[in-house]
């Protein structure tokens, strides 16, 4: 396994592993599967400061992080909110943690000091994850989204690097 860059080929790729996750209600608030066609201009916004990562394996992509800027503000040009998804086959094989690895260890040149993970309260295996990176809980968002009639809380993580 190795880790890039994402080019805009990978896409079809990200979008699928995307996909893969809205069903468990753990990853995302989507709660519909999203088409390429409407995750281009999220690709795009992507800049060199604030890439998409992706971990390829025998020609394949099977999980990817991306950064993009917190809040939009420039005070906060530091900081950045990491999202990683593998996909299913891959899960609990440590393709998170490396890509996680790399995010940190890439973060510095990226002119970032500051990584916040926003993560449902109910998601124990990546709650486990970033804790295993040192990151803290910083914020607690009780009830703030409902996936399928059910109140979720999401907690916010953030580590200082």
């Amino acid at each position: 396994m190795f880790i890039r860059k994402a080019i805009l080929e990978d896409l079809v790729d990200i979008v699928s592993i995307y996909n893969q996750s809205i069903a468990g209600r753990m990853a995302t608030a989507d709660l519909l599967p999203t088409s390429i066609e409407q995750k281009e201009a999220w690709f795009n916004s992507h800049s060199p400061t604030r890439p998409i990562f992706v971990a390829h394996e025998n020609d394949s992509v099977i999980g990817w992080a991306s950064l993009k800027d917190f809040y939009g503000r420039p005070a906060y040009s530091g900081t950045a909110e990491l999202s990683t998804y593998i996909h299913q086959n891959h899960h609990r094989k440590g393709v998170a943690e490396k890509l996680i690895a790399h995010v940190i260890e890439q973060s510095p040149s990226l002119g970032i000091h500051t990584i916040l993970g926003f993560i449902f309260a109910h998601n124990f295996p990546s709650i486990g994850l970033v804790e295993k990176f040192g990151f803290k809980v910083w914020g607690d968002l009780p009830e703030v989204a409902i996936l399928d009639d059910k109140k979720a809380s999401l907690l916010i993580f953030g580590k200082k690097l």
